[in-house]
């Protein structure tokens, strides 16, 4: 069990990051530039993005905390679905619902880069935020196990 709720963090850890890194570099960083520069590169960030180092952590962290909820003992179990439930609708709901949508307008040229930075930064700061939300309420798991 130990090990499972420690690659549990570790997942958490690993997407909690991707999306703080986003919001507190890449996008200001590509903000700094001409918006058509911009545009191109967050094109080929979307494509190479897609890759399984980002689908292990983005999948596995809800994933993995159902797990450890499941074979969890209380007070552990509710503190595992309860990151699996921040991580779910804060990270993969929003994603799929709101980021990628972004994306493929930005990808086909249907959304400029002035409406889609800042929007697409503030969503996904939601999803960093939640990310560590669901890090912390892992983590508290943890303690009770160990």
């Amino acid at each position: 069990m130990l090990i499972l709720v420690l690659l549990t963090l570790a997942l958490h850890a690993a997407i909690a990051g991707l999306f703080y890194t986003f919001s507190m570099s890449v996008m200001p960083g590509l903000n700094a530039i001409a918006p058509a520069q911009a545009e191109e590169a967050m094109r080929s960030v979307n494509q190479k993005i897609l890759n399984p180092w980002l689908y292990i952590p983005f999948l596995g962290a809800p994933l993995a905390a159902l797990v450890a909820g499941l074979l969890g003992e209380a007070p552990a179990a509710l503190w595992f679905f309860s990151a699996a439930a921040v991580n779910f609708a804060g990270s993969f709901l929003v994603t799929v619902a709101i980021n990628v949508p972004m994306n493929n307008a930005l990808n086909a040229g249907t959304m400029s880069w002035k409406d889609y930075s800042p929007r697409w930064t503030a969503w996904n700061t939601l999803r960093a935020v939640a990310s560590f939300i669901s890090l912390v309420l892992v983590a508290i798991g943890l303690t009770t196990v160990v």
